[in-house]
């Protein structure tokens, strides 16, 4: 079986109602095919990946249930395992090595996105274009922000992807920013 974006949309549908899990989703998966495109590999595998990487969340949102359930759902429906292994391994207590570039880069654009959604919800126009770099890492260092975003993903995600965090976070941004009228943010 080699699923379809349609296929991966359908199955997010199917487990997650709640909008801003939905367009996390969709930050996600737009990060994730930029990084493909950069990197010279399929964009289509990579934005799936990135689609359906918390799709069981809503409904298993336990280090003990999420991601044991969706990984189980995507092998009972025949998703392919390198696929089932690449959205395994973006959560650490599912102890699947990062050792390829989709997994090493689900797990840095996870939290990152997610932040950078926050970064633009609090400005005045709401854009995600117009997020600083320097403002993001300025809000990485404030703990109050944003609380729910495991900083040590953010920095420990950069580093094993081998990029500089300043890049990483314009790169993801930018990336977002393609799509921001789906995220519910202005498009500039």
């Amino acid at each position: 079986m080699q699923p379809t974006r349609d296929d991966a949309w359908a199955l997010l549908n199917e487990f997650t109602t709640n909008p801003s899990l939905l367009k996390h989703a969709l930050a996600v998966e737009a990060a994730m095919r930029a990084y493909a495109a950069r990197f010279g590999d399929d964009q289509d595998v990579w934005g799936v990946v990135g689609l359906i990487h918390d799709f069981d969340y809503e409904q298993n949102y336990t280090e003990q249930t999420h991601l044991h359930v969706g990984c189980r759902i995507l092998r009972d429906r025949g998703w392919p395992e390198e696929w089932v292994l690449a959205v395994a391994s973006h959560a650490d207590y599912m102890e699947v090595p990062r050792e390829e570039p989709i997994r090493k880069t689900l797990f840095a654009v996870d939290e990152l996105s997610g932040f950078l959604t926050a970064c633009a919800l609090v400005r005045p126009d709401k854009s995600i274009a117009e997020v600083k770099v320097k403002s993001v890492k300025k809000k990485l260092k404030d703990k109050a922000f944003a609380r729910g975003v495991n900083r040590e993903d953010v920095y420990s995600g950069v580093e094993d992807l081998g990029v500089d965090l300043d890049e990483h976070i314009e790169f993801v941004r930018d990336a977002m920013a393609g799509i921001a009228a789906d995220l519910g943010l202005p498009d500039d």
